[in-house]
């Protein structure tokens, strides 16, 4: 409800359909949700690194080069974080992973490393559940992100 209760007072708009759950994205393209919805499909990836978490926002189509992403960060490799550092840090579970649980980050834990080709777009996005896709603009993520005093890197 968090999620919600941000958006609202945020006055962000959002379309958002309800569908059977998804773990992966490849079942998201199988139920074609980017087909009932508007937006580019995203995968996100919880990370860790020596100096912290990082969530990965980027295309679903394109391939995560986490040594890249190291590099850019300065850590000297990143690796996926452990389920429950998942479920602590941002509430979430494996397969409803979403920038939108930065808002349960309250000690500022996680950097956000987004895709820049994700400017100027619509993005679909779950709110903290695997069962419910919602379509934002990727500029009213970044205002959830500079409300939440988060840092966020653009790669």
């Amino acid at each position: 409800m968090e999620i919600y209760q941000c958006l609202k007072e945020l006055n962000i708009k959002y379309d958002e359909i309800e569908h059977n759950a998804v773990y992966t994205i490849e079942e998201a393209l199988k139920e074609d949700i980017p087909g009932k919805i508007h937006g580019v499909e995203c995968k996100n990836l919880f990370v860790k690194g020596k100096k912290g978490y990082y969530l990965i926002v980027i295309e679903a189509h394109k391939r995560v080069h986490l040594k890249e992403l190291a590099h850019l960060v300065k850590e000297s490799k990143l690796s996926f974080a452990k389920e429950e550092e998942l479920e602590t840090i941002l509430h979430l579970k494996i397969g409803s992973v979403t920038p939108l649980g930065i808002i349960y980050d309250k000690d500022h834990k996680v950097t956000l490393l987004l895709d820049q080709e994700l400017q100027q777009k619509r993005i679909l996005v779950h709110p903290n559940t695997n069962t419910k896709t919602l379509s934002i603009n990727f500029e009213d993520l970044i205002r959830i992100i500079n409300t939440t005093n988060h840092t966020y890197m653009m790669f």
